[in-house]
């Protein structure tokens, strides 16, 4: 029976993992890469420090010999900017990671010049740093000679998948999968095409863009690794969630709690405008057909304990944070905002700043432990309350996954929080497992969806504790602090 292998490139490590057809991990490899914070609000990686600790990974499991691999899915952190050479294939800048918020200034003044409107009519995404577009504008704006050299052909841009794909087919391709290409705002998500007028808004040159490619399907060959393998899906790390959780059908909803938290609900081959403040994206091209998503964004999710981890020093490893909050059945009346990278949706506001307020002389480390992971679950909570909204009927049920949806407490939490079901996935690692079975799909591991999902399990189930009326002093506790938090400045 053949297996696939993912590599799963995200915001602190390099992973890769090998499944069996059912969707078993089998082995897999790990390697954390630096964080480079050189400026307040900025966030950097070294591309090439990602590359070498992805194919050290990846080789890891190959070279053992041990598996009889069919495909490489890639799935990514999406919006994270990489321009490079193409004789040399050298980055010119540190790559630009989703979290960095350089840009802000320039989104807003695109906004108060009246040009949201058009970017969300044509890109389903509203003016703000986090995606692709100004991050490439500023690496052209702020590197000598970037911008001729671009339009000369001499420079390549991309997201983390584009950088992946060029180096492993030994620069044989430069291509982007639909669903990353959805988060750069330069692309039209009608007909996943590169839109000339969000090129002309940004001023970046079309020699610098990668071809766009369906998420399953073969596109290019793994010339760089010990094993020539087909490179066969390739999708956005969140879509990638939604594909290996199985919610294909319009209305399915899944929530990943990794560095930040991603909700997404299917909404099939309809382009669904938010009326709340979250973004339409593509989840995927599958045989020529376009699907989409509804997404709310939460910058601060694992990061947040991640922090209290290596910046307040308050834990040693992130695991702890669930001992440490089930100390106390409540957080004491503190309240904690991780806003440390400015407010995703519903809010949109990269000025907002982290905030804990309400701390008293009987203020413990367990109360501040449990206030992240509130927190953490409130931030969520708007989530699923925009996109219930959109919908236009109650949230049922939440597929969750990720690193942060094995903490039990959180999850009970956000079940209070959300008011309805959790299922977390049997597989944690759903995004690996997506971007998997992407490829498994391209290379005739299924003959289609429907087998594929029979293979889908769900391990545990959350079911709410708490009446809403129960949680609604906490609710406007959380609702005042979000207030002061943007206000801050």
């Amino acid at each position: 029976m053949p297996q696939l292998l993912s590599i799963d490139q995200g915001t602190t490590s390099s992973r890769a993992i090998v499944f069996d057809i059912n969707g078993e991990p089998l082995a897999s490899a790990q390697k954390e890469f630096t964080q480079h914070y050189p400026n307040p609000g900025w966030v950097e990686h070294d591309p090439h420090e990602i590359l070498k600790t992805q194919i050290d990974v990846a080789e890891q499991l190959l070279g053992a010999g041990k598996f009889d691999i069919a495909a490489l899915g890639i799935t990514n952190q999406r919006e994270t900017t990489i321009v490079w050479e193409r004789s040399t294939g050298q980055a010119i800048y540190p790559a630009i990671v989703w979290q960095d918020r350089r840009t802000a200034e320039t989104c807003a003044a695109l906004r108060a010049a009246g040009h949201e409107e058009d970017v969300q009519q044509i890109t389903g995404l509203l003016l703000d740093p986090y995606f692709s577009a100004s991050k490439i504008a500023w690496i052209l704006e702020h590197v000598p000679g970037a911008r001729a050299r671009a339009e000369r052909g001499e420079l390549a841009c991309g997201t983390i998948d584009s950088w992946l794909a060029w180096h492993l087919s030994g620069g044989d391709a430069h291509v982007i999968d639909v669903s990353n290409a959805s988060r750069t705002m330069l692309m039209d998500i009608t007909n996943a095409r590169w839109s000339e007028a969000m090129l002309e808004l940004w001023s970046i040159p079309w020699e610098l863009l990668p071809q766009i490619v369906s998420s399953s399907g073969v596109c290019a060959q793994s010339h760089q690794l010990s094993v020539d393998l087909p490179i066969a899906g390739i999708a956005g790390d969140q879509q990638a969630a939604l594909f290996g959780q199985a919610c294909f059908a319009p209305g399915d909803v899944k929530c990943t709690y990794g560095t930040g938290c991603f909700m997404l609900m299917n909404t099939g081959n309809n382009i669904k405008r938010s009326q709340h403040r979250l973004l339409t994206s593509i989840a995927w091209q599958l045989d020529g057909e376009l699907e989409y998503v509804l997404e709310g964004s939460v910058f601060m999710g694992g990061a947040t304990v991640q922090w209290l981890r290596d910046g307040l020093k308050l834990i040693d490893q992130s695991a702890a944070i669930e001992a440490l909050a089930a100390e106390v059945e409540h957080a004491g009346g503190v309240v904690m905002v991780p806003a440390l990278t400015g407010l995703g949706a519903p809010h949109w506001d990269p000025n907002a700043r982290g905030l804990l307020v309400g701390l008293e002389r009987s203020t413990e480390r367990a109360h501040i432990a449990r206030a992240a992971l509130d927190g953490i679950a409130w931030q969520v909570a708007e989530l699923g309350e925009a996109m219930a909204a959109d919908a236009g009927q109650p949230m049922s049920l939440v597929k969750v996954d990720g690193g942060a949806s094995a903490n039990n407490l959180l999850m009970q939490i956000q079940s209070d929080v959300l008011q309805c079901r959790l299922a977390r996935a049997h597989n944690l690692e759903a995004t690996a497992w997506g971007a998997a079975a992407l490829s498994g799909l391209a290379v005739g591991c299924w003959q289609n969806r429907s087998e594929l999902q029979a293979s889908a399990r769900q391990a545990t189930d959350f079911v709410p504790q708490k009446k809403a009326e129960d949680i609604a002093a906490a609710r406007r506790r959380w609702q005042d602090a979000v207030e002061r938090a943007r206000n801050w400045a």
